[in-house]
């Protein structure tokens, strides 16, 4: 892969992009990675099986994938034919894209919507933006590559991917209030910080044993259960991909005590972080 000489570069700059990735340069992936920037996968060939954010997901081609900054994804499963294109966006060029899509509500559909299929019919029209925007990405000498590339994706958006996201939207509006949707997202942005139920049976101004029982019935897991998956989700990728101590890390997730997130992490894991970590 053409990759910038240090490629820790690739969280520094503000746009990057590959336009061929297949099976054979996936590393074996067991461990959840979190991603630092947002990322858009065009899936040409094949499918295969993840977990973004403990959610399960199957992704076949043709479709966009779209990973948002911090998420946490772990690989399940590849085909033989797996073959994709993906970029990579700081939260600046997101941000500035932002500015130019944020009057049409497809957009926001895009933004909340983490796969979506690809006509049979529009799959050239992607072709073309990947190996266009890859030209721009490739004329260093370009002093307004950046501009280039912003406004391509918007035009593109506003030209052709719309048409993608008009039934994902109209899904969506209908599914606004969901108690599961809402609980989830919660979480997401509470977990280190809220572990009881009540606080999020409150948030929603529902009873915890409605929240849980719901929870339970529309995903298999209670709603406690939901919170100590992220909580443990979360301690997992601290210990495989940073060099903080166990005791920052109990730290990072607020826990009491070191000793306290010990036992909690082997309760839930069957192994302690130390264990874990050199696993």
């Amino acid at each position: 892969m053409s990759l910038p000489e240090n490629v820790s570069n690739i969280l520094e700059t503000d746009f990057w992009v590959l336009e061929k990735f297949d099976r054979t340069m996936l590393p074996v992936l067991s461990d959840p990675i979190k991603f630092t920037s947002n990322v858009s996968i065009f899936l040409r060939q094949g499918e295969c099986k993840v977990d973004v954010d403990l959610i399960s997901q199957e992704f076949s081609a043709p479709c966009i994938v779209n990973i948002r900054r911090s998420q946490i994804l772990q690989l399940k499963s590849v085909s033989e034919d797996f073959s994709c294109s993906f970029i990579v966006m700081s939260k600046r060029f997101c941000d500035n894209l932002f500015l130019l899509l944020q009057d049409c509500k497809y957009y926001h559909t895009a933004l909340r919507q983490p796969v979506i299929s690809i006509p049979e019919e529009l799959v050239g029209n992607y072709e073309c933006l990947y190996s266009r925007i890859a030209s721009i990405f490739k004329e260093k000498d370009n002093t307004f590559s950046y501009q280039a590339m912003v406004l391509a994706l918007s035009s593109f958006f506003y030209e052709i991917a719309y048409k993608c996201y008009s039934a994902a939207t109209s899904e969506l509006l209908k599914g606004n209030n969901r108690i599961t949707g809402r609980f989830i997202g919660l979480v997401q942005k509470h977990f280190k910080e809220e572990r009881f139920l009540k606080f999020y049976s409150d948030m929603l101004e529902i009873t915890p044993k409605h929240l849980s029982r719901t929870m339970k019935n529309e995903t298999g897991f209670t709603a406690v259960e939901w919170i100590e998956r992220y909580v443990i989700l979360e301690a997992k990728v601290l210990l495989k991909s940073t060099n903080l101590n166990i005791q920052q890390i109990s730290d990072e997730l607020n826990f009491p005590s070191q000793s306290f997130f010990g036992k909690y992490f082997k309760k839930k894991v069957g192994m302690s972080p130390k264990e874990f970590r050199n696993a």
